[in-house]
């Protein structure tokens, strides 16, 4: 099994030996050469793309939000909040689930496409819209 990022990367973060690893398989994401934006730019470099996408929530905000929720629940946290339209509450109810914690997202009423709102209501989030 891939080490977690926080395993990974732990000389390089503000962890301790206390701090949970709430990890939902985030990072190691491919790289893929894109070979025709190589031949459309005209550069002898090789150009590689991450594929961020395959991140858990499909978003790279997960490589910030494992971090987030580790240090949440390191300090007590029961449940945390966020204000976002998308990515950012995707990952923050997905990580919370795992933790587990609650999770609040708040969004701007009726400024949200359902598609969006699902991807934190899946995994738990409550969604208030102000």
């Amino acid at each position: 099994m891939t080490p977690s990022l926080i395993q990974r990367y732990r000389a390089l973060l503000p962890v301790t030996d206390r701090t949970p690893v709430i990890s939902l398989g985030e990072g190691n994401t491919p790289l893929l050469r894109a070979r025709a934006l190589e031949a459309w730019l005209g550069c002898r470099a090789e150009v590689y793309l991450k594929v961020e996408g395959a991140n858990p929530s499909g978003s790279f905000k997960d490589r910030g939000m494992t971090l987030a929720l580790s240090k949440a629940v390191e300090e007590g946290s029961r449940a945390v909040i966020c204000a976002s339209t998308g990515n950012t509450s995707a990952s923050a109810a997905a990580y919370a689930a795992a933790a587990p914690c609650a999770a609040y997202v708040l969004v701007p009423h009726g400024k949200v496409a359902l598609g969006k709102l699902s991807q934190a209501v899946a995994p738990g989030a409550r969604v208030l819209q102000i």
